[in-house]
């Protein structure tokens, strides 16, 4: 079948391939004695017939070790902690496994090995489960066992160093990684295996160190810990013996990520407990009195930076625990002198991390503010007179620098300066007498003379609050006008009043005007500088006569300007629209109330003003408009301005008021039917909020739903504005106009209807049945309502019938006019029809020459009257003539007629109206010579 040289070709064949099984063969039997399987291994751990064959044990664990130097693959991974835990067993009774168990450990900081994409969703459970054995062998007694855990998570979570792996063999991802480590809540196991290394300071150390790294940057980490009470655990062993330090530190970037990144409640609610805060406070002193160098300053802050965190959580006790009374004294130098022991044995160096203390103490005070517990110790170490003496104006000889005596740098000293405005500003309204004890009024108003003056300043801007005023005194500014608005918003009589003594009125529209008359574009800074300052004259005139006349027609013309801002500005994002409300309560609070002050506004057209904005701004900001506008209608002639304002598409002011009030009842869903009329004559005025708060009880100290709605939309400044202008002979109103009206008018009846209407419905809701008088008259006013809807009711069907007659009147009317044109146009049509045919048809001019005729001769009347002559209108001689398209023929004229003898057929021209009579003669020009004979008889 086959030749020769094939049959040698495939006994070649046969012959190489068994050579290669052949040598094949050893190479796999050779690579399993080295390796040998991981089951074989757990089987060889686990089978009581071995279990004493320790170095047998060991080899084969090394050889383990050995195959996965490169990581554990996926599909391994159970076996591999299988055995990690029967080693952790073992070394507790033979530490000859503890090494091993090292190395094993030690395989386990390398990214775990997949072969398929696929592998880390299949395996996700398993390695989850395998991190968490990994964090439950910190059981294992063996120092060196405890710290390799911590040194192989660190590297696990952290580390992505690339290696050469062979082909079709991956590593997972260090984000996979991460989030392995998440769900396997290790980070809550080494929190609870704390408690096990109090004797073991270097894996004390790597645990803390672990912990660091896992808070640093995840959420769900720091979750766990506090899941295990980390914050208080770590708080509580942090000033333990530590030769290196490091305790101390770890703990508190421990602490620091858990307030940053983990849930700040559950956070601070651990470190508030009194032997936390004792700790803390503690270890601060030690770093404040005891440390040097910068690394200890740097340590301090970052304790003092933690205290002020826990400080914010009202349940912390830092006054119960002395500490907020040291960090209050410590708050106060380098400006004020103590011979407290605390102070003075602490060196003040005036460092950048001292710097950074200061600023950290400041805003201490600013948080303890909040409770009043702590006002006391503020008194107690003059912190009032510390911030004032902070606050004063810069200048050279403010503060003279002493020989070998360092003080602030002026960058530093503008920090502190604008730092303590901000902490003024909420602790001066505690601290009420200790504020006018240290003249703090003088020194705002200087520190605002200052600010609005034109030197060489150089402000730096470089710290939180100098944001905005770099290259110039807009910080100083911005916070000097909120601490004023701050002390006069309390409404304090002895601080107003020292104000408007000193000319602070006139100080503030000294700053207005400076910012009127600059053509920069603002910014959000100075936005809300002018935004306080309104807000400041506001509260220091209240309406006060005197004042008000401070005010004076400068504050007006500042005012009306502000008034007059672009409306599509309220919507830049800088403020504009609080500035635009502030403006508006300065009207109120300065302006209105005040005879020379209305009429100066008046005069300035501000109740249009007042009304434009109504008309264009946002429904939020109306309410604020028309109580102003309705403040200013107690002057007579702020009403004749309202009357005589139109808007756009010759609005008037009732037609815009209207309008308001309709849309306000369909935002708050009072129900009307489709052409405004009441659609329910028990509810003629109910909102939807009012119907879901009737079917609750309210309390005797809280007003009724319908006593909220009053205060809550515009209708009853509506209605109110409304009273004034009266409610009858109101220009420029439609027919919807005076629907909505006639509800306007009975708004006060309504009202009154419904809060009876509540009073009888919480009697029934409580159980309580009125008396017979009480219930009868409860009846009586629920009637009257009821009737009083029905007859508005009545009276907007009257409108709308009305309207709608006038309606038909206009539509007949129209009709009839149409109908008129049309004929018109029909005769006009048959007229130019019988003027075309006349021109083409002779038959018809025939006709049309005989039916005039006719009519002429019918048109002369047949009686003679005695006394009267007649003459005919033929001219016998002379042909007939065509003119105007009526032929005459004209005989000779007696002389007698025509005044004067006839030369020969001389005519009496005219162009006049055919009347009848005699003809007259007319002189002939040129111009007549050639125009075509016309005869006019009159």
């Amino acid at each position: 079948m086959f030749s020769t040289e094939a049959r040698k070709t495939a006994h070649v064949l046969n012959r190489t391939k068994l050579q290669k099984k052949v040598t094949k063969v050893p190479a796999i039997k050779d690579e399993a004695v080295r390796y040998p399987d991981l089951s074989r291994v757990i089987h060889l751990l686990e089978d009581p017939l071995s279990c004493s064959l320790k170095e047998k044990h060991i080899l084969a664990l090394k050889k383990v070790v050995k195959r996965c130097q490169k990581g554990y693959f996926l599909r391994e991974l159970a076996d591999v902690f299988k055995i990690l835990n029967i080693c952790a067993v073992k070394a507790e009774d033979h530490p000859e496994y503890a090494s091993v168990l090292c190395d094993l450990l030690h395989i386990c900081r390398l990214p775990f090995l997949k072969e398929k994409d696929s592998d880390e969703t299949s395996y996700s459970s398993i390695v989850a489960d395998s991190l968490s054995h990994m964090g439950y062998l910190m059981r294992v007694p063996i120092a060196k066992v405890r710290e390799q855990i911590c040194a192989s998570i660190i590297s696990f979570y952290s580390l992505d160093k690339p290696t050469h792996y062979e082909s079709g063999v991956c590593p997972t991802s260090l984000e996979t990684r991460q989030e392995q480590m998440e769900h396997s809540g290790v980070a809550e196991t080494l929190v609870m295996s704390l408690a096990l290394l109090e004797n073991q300071l270097p894996a004390k150390l790597q645990l803390l160190h672990t912990l660091q790294v896992l808070s640093s940057s995840s959420a769900v980490n720091c979750g766990m810990m506090l899941k295990a009470e980390g914050a208080q655990k770590v708080c509580i062993h942090m000033n333990e013996p530590d030769p290196s330090g490091q305790v101390l530190f770890r703990s508190s970037e421990i602490l620091w990520n858990l307030l940053e990144n983990g849930s700040w409640d559950e956070a601070t609610g651990q470190l508030s407990s009194t032997d936390c805060i004792m700790v803390l406070k503690e270890a601060f002193l030690h770093q404040l009195l005891r440390g040097y160098r910068h690394y200890d300053q740097q340590l301090r802050n970052d304790l003092l930076v933690i205290a002020t965190l826990i400080a914010e959580n009202p349940k912390a006790s830092l006054i119960e625990s002395g500490f907020a009374k040291q960090l209050v004294l410590l708050a106060t130098i380098p400006e004020l002198r103590s011979h407290n022991p605390l102070i003075r044995d602490l060196k003040f160096t005036f460092t950048d991390e001292d710097f950074e203390m200061k600023k950290l103490l400041l805003n201490m005070v600013a948080v303890l503010s909040r409770d009043l517990a702590a006002v006391q110790l503020f008194k107690e170490n003059h912190v009032m007179l510390a911030l004032v003496l902070l606050v004063r104006p810069s200048s050279p000889d403010s503060r003279p620098e002493r020989k070998g005596k360092r003080i602030w740098t002026p960058a530093q000293q503008e920090a502190l300066q604008l730092q303590a405005l901000a902490t003024l500003a909420t602790v001066a309204p505690l601290m009420l007498d200790e504020y006018m004890s240290c003249q703090a009024n003088t020194c705002l108003l200087m520190l605002l003379e200052w600010c609005v003056q034109q030197d060489s300043y150089f402000g730096q801007g470089h710290c939180f609050h100098g944001t905005g005023g770099r290259g110039g005194k807009k910080a100083h500014l911005r916070y000097c006008i909120r601490l004023l608005r701050s002390m006069t918003s309390i409404t304090n009589s002895l601080i107003n009043q020292d104000l408007c003594d000193q000319g602070a009125i006139g100080q503030l529209l000294g700053v207005l005007h400076q910012f009127q008359k600059q053509d920069v574009e603002e910014d959000k800074v100075s936005v809300e500088i002018q935004t306080d300052t309104l807000l400041t004259l506001s509260d220091l005139c209240d309406r006060d006569a005197h004042r008000m006349e401070l005010f004076g027609v400068e504050g007006v013309e500042l005012v009306v300007r502000y008034l007059k801002m672009d409306p599509t500005r309220l919507y830049s994002g800088l403020g504009h629209n609080i500035l635009f409300i502030s403006a508006v309560d300065c009207v109120w609070s300065c302006i209105a109330g005040c005879y020379t002050t209305e009429g100066f506004f008046l005069e300035k057209e501000g109740a249009f003003l007042l009304l434009d904005l109504l008309h264009t701004i946002p429904r939020s900001m109306q309410s604020v408009v028309l109580a102003t506008l309705l403040e200013l209608c107690d002057n007579p002639k702020t009403l004749a301005h309202v009357g005589a304002w139109r808007g756009a598409a010759e609005l008037s002011a009732p037609a815009l008021l209207l309008r308001l009030w309709r849309l306000e009842e369909a935002e708050i869903g009072v129900r009307r039917d489709e052409h405004g009329r009441i659609a329910d004559v028990k509810k003629p005025l109910l909102s939807r909020y009012q119907e879901v708060e009737s079917q609750e009880s309210v309390p005797a100290n809280r007003p009724s739903a319908a006593v909220l709605d009053v205060a809550e939309n515009l209708r009853a400044k509506i209605y109110a504005l409304f009273c004034r202008l009266g409610f009858t002979d109101l220009p420029g109103l439609t027919t919807e106009d005076l629907v909505t009206l006639s509800v306007v008018h009975r708004y006060l009846d309504f009202k009154i209807g419904e809060v009876w209407s509540e009073v009888s419905a919480e009697l029934e809701l409580e159980g309580v049945r009125p008396i017979t008088p009480d219930a009868e008259a409860l009846g009586t006013i629920a009637k009257t309502s009821e009737d009083t809807a029905r007859h508005v009711l009545a009276q907007q069907q009257s409108i709308l019938d009305q309207k709608e007659q006038e309606d038909l009147q206009e539509e007949k009317l129209a009709y009839r006019e149409m109908s008129s044109n049309r004929k018109q146009q029909e005769l006009t049509a048959k007229s130019r029809k019988h003027h075309i045919a006349k021109t083409s048809d002779y038959k018809t001019l025939k006709e049309s020459k005989r039916l005039q005729e006719m009519s002429i001769e019918s048109s002369r009347p047949t009686d003679k009257p005695d006394g009267f002559t007649f003459h005919s209108t033929q001219i016998p001689g002379l042909q007939t003539t065509n003119f105007c398209g009526r032929v005459l023929t004209v005989e000779s004229t007696p002389a007698q007629l025509t005044g004067g003898p006839l030369a020969s057929t001389d005519l009496a021209l005219e162009r006049v109206p055919v009347k009848g009579g005699a003809l007259r003669k007319v002189t002939h020009s040129n111009q007549d010579m050639d125009l075509p004979t016309i005869v006019t008889v009159k």
